[in-house]
């Protein structure tokens, strides 16, 4: 049996408040990154504020919610941040987001290693039905990477964002239980 959390690339370690406010800080000096993964407005970020964020959402959790650092397997560095949201609906449903803020990085597939990971966890641990996301239009690259993994298209918000004088839309994904496990069979 293997290490639940551990992939080829990558292993999913405990969200630390404290290494993930610097990280954040660190990450959101590149606007790029911010850009491809949260909607809200492209700010650099303080350590210690994203730190007592962090913190103070921890304590509020009300469950279902599961956060890690996404560590290399090759370094043990913190590479990025992913985790599963509302995983306890009556549905079996969760949101995922993923990110890695580590440029060098980026189309070496260190993101679709450790959101693998995260679908493992999501439907073999926590037993789930289906697993929904959302990005961005001009994310090109991680929608490939979304549709390789055998997430389906499912709807868009049209021109719901505004970014470099452009209209875009919000894409809308999700993979079922049974289409992972054909995709990890096959």
């Amino acid at each position: 049996m293997n290490n639940l959390f551990t992939g080829k690339l990558t292993r999913l370690v405990a969200a630390d408040p404290e290494k993930l406010g610097e990280l954040v800080a660190k990450w959101s000096r590149d606007s790029e990154f911010y850009q491809l993964f949260d909607s809200d407005p492209t700010l650099p970020r303080n350590a210690k504020r994203a730190q007592e964020h962090f913190r103070e959402r921890a304590e509020k959790d009300r469950g279902g919610n599961f956060h890690f650092l996404v560590q290399s397997l090759q370094d043990e560095r913190i590479i990025g941040e992913g985790g599963l949201f509302d995983a306890f609906s009556p549905h079996h449903n969760a949101w995922l987001a993923i990110g890695i803020g580590e440029r060098e990085l980026w189309g070496k597939g260190y993101g679709t290693d450790a959101v693998n990971i995260l679908l493992r966890f999501a439907f073999q641990e926590l037993n789930l039905h289906r697993v929904n996301l959302g990005t961005f239009e001009y994310n090109a690259r991680a929608i490939r990477a979304y549709e390789k993994i055998g997430f389906v298209h499912e709807g868009k918000w049209r021109q719901s964002m505004r970014r470099d004088g452009k209209r875009w839309d919000n894409y809308f994904m999700a993979i079922l239980r049974r289409d992972w496990e054909a995709k990890q069979n096959g």
